[in-house]
C-alpha cells in the first residue's frame, strides 16, 4: 500500500541507473514505479536482474505516468539539460547525476522553468553521501577543526578499464567532468565562492595509447573570494597506491584547530580535533549497504542515502543540496577549469556566468 512518505520514482538510463534501481528497491522510503532506457537489451537485463518489469524504451511513457513524482536521470552528460527540461515540463521533480549539465547556455532556461513549475531539482553528487564524507561534514560544522584554512581534494584511480567503453574515446568525454567533478564538489561544499581557478593538464602516454582525446591528468589551484586557497588533482589511467596506504578519492580539511581526512570508497575517516586527540573511524559493517555488486564498481548505498535525503526534504518542505542553483555554480567552475586548461591562464567563474547571461545572484 502506498504510504504518504514514499517518493514515487522513475529512472531514466539503466547503466549508472543500475545503482539507483537497487537503491530504490531496497528503500522503504522510495517506491520504484518505472524504468526507461533506449537500449532494450539493457532494459531486459535489468528487469531480470532485479525482477522488476515496469520497463519502457520511451521516455514519454515515464513523463506521462501520473504515478511518478520524480524522475532520476542517468543519461550521457550532453543529454542532461534536454531530459531535465522535459521532466520539469511534465511537472516532475528531478534528480540528475553529476555533472549536472555540460553547458552554461542551458542554465537560464532551467532556472526559469523550475521556478515556474515549482519543482525541485537535485544533483546526485553522490560523493557527499558516503559515510566518511558525512562524518567529516558533521565534525566540521561542530567546530572540531576550527576555522577552515584550506581544503584539498583528489581523485586518482586506475580507470584504464574505461577505455573499453566506446563513448570514453569520443571527443565529448572529459575526465574533468566525469571524474574530477567529485573532488571539485568537495571544494565547493566548503568554499562555495571561488573567485579564480588555474590549472594544467596533460594526456598521459597510457591515455594516448588507449585512444583518449582529452586530458587524463590534471592539477588545479583555486582562490576563494575571501582569499583562501584550495587544490584538486586527478589522474585516471595509471596504477595507484594500495588502499592500505592511500585512497582513490579523498577530502582533506586543514583548520585552525585540527585536520580531518575522509577517504571515499575505503569507508575510512581520520581526524585530529581541537583537543589534539587523534582518531580513525571505519565503517566496515556498512560494506554491504554501499557495495552491492561486483567489486566496488557500483556503490548503490550512497545513491540510497541521497534518494532518501531528497524524498525527506520534499516531504518536509526543506532544502536539499546540491540543488539546481548549486549545480549551475559547480558547472560554471568546471567550465572555468576547462578553459584554464586550454588557455594556460587563470579563469574567473563569474566571467563565464556573465558570458552566458546568467545572473550570479541566481546561482549558489
Amino acid at each position: 500500500m502506498q504510504t504518504t512518505h514514499q517518493l514515487r520514482l522513475g529512472i531514466l538510463g539503466l547503466g549508472e541507473g543500475r545503482s539507483t534501481m537497487s537503491a530504490a528497491l531496497q528503500s522503504e522510503q522510495i517506491e520504484l514505479v518505472q524504468v526507461c532506457d533506449l537500449n532494450e537489451e539493457l532494459g531486459r537485463k535489468r528487469a531480470k536482474e532485479f525482477d522488476f518489469h515496469a520497463y519502457t524504451n520511451n521516455y514519454s511513457d515515464m513523463l506521462n505516468n501520473p504515478n511518478i513524482d520524480a524522475v532520476a536521470i542517468y543519461t550521457p552528460d550532453h543529454l542532461h539539460a534536454a531530459h531535465i527540461k522535459l521532466a520539469l515540463e511534465h511537472d516532475k521533480h528531478v534528480i540528475c547525476t553529476k555533472p549536472f549539465i555540460d553547458n552554461l547556455a542551458d542554465a537560464n532556461a532551467l532556472l526559469t522553468l523550475a521556478e515556474r513549475k515549482g519543482k525541485r531539482v537535485f544533483v546526485g553528487q553522490s560523493s557527499r553521501f558516503f559515510e566518511p564524507l558525512k562524518k567529516q561534514r558533521q565534525d566540521f560544522e561542530e567546530g572540531l577543526v576550527g576555522e577552515l584554512i584550506t581544503v584539498e581534494g583528489y581523485y586518482h584511480a586506475d580507470h584504464r578499464w574505461f577505455l573499453d567503453k566506446p563513448w570514453s574515446l569520443q571527443s565529448s568525454f572529459k575526465w574533468l567532468y566525469g571524474g574530477l567533478s567529485h573532488p571539485v564538489d568537495f571544494i565547493r561544499w566548503y568554499l562555495p565562492n571561488i573567485e579564480e581557478v588555474m590549472g594544467y593538464g596533460m594526456l598521459s602516454s597510457n591515455g594516448k595509447k588507449g585512444g583518449l582525446q582529452n586530458q587524463d591528468t590534471m592539477h588545479f589551484i583555486f582562490k576563494a573570494e575571501d582569499g583562501r586557497i584550495a587544490r584538486v588533482s586527478g589522474a585516471y589511467t595509471g596504477p595507484i597506491q594500495p588502499v592500505t596506504r592511500d585512497s582513490e578519492m579523498s577530502c582533506i580539511l586543514r583548520g585552525t584547530e585540527g585536520c580531518s581526512q575522509a577517504d571515499y570508497m575505503d569507508l575510512r575517516y581520520a581526524i585530529t580535533d581541537r583537543t589534539g586527540e587523534e582518531r580513525m573511524l571505519t565503517w566496515e559493517h556498512k560494506l554491504k549497504h554501499y557495495f552491492r555488486f561486483e567489486g566496488k564498481s557500483h556503490h548503490a548505498g550512497e545513491y540510497q542515502n541521497y534518494l532518501e535525503y531528497f524524498g525527506q526534504a520534499i516531504q518536509a518542505g526543506t532544502a536539499a543540496f546540491p540543488d539546481l542553483k548549486e549545480g549551475i555554480g559547480t558547472i560554471a567552475l568546471l567550465q572555468a577549469m576547462d578553459e584554464s586548461l586550454t588557455t594556460g591562464k587563470p579563469v574567473r567563474p563569474k566571467d563565464l556566468l556573465a558570458r552566458f547571461g546568467v545572473d550570479p545572484a541566481t546561482v549558489r
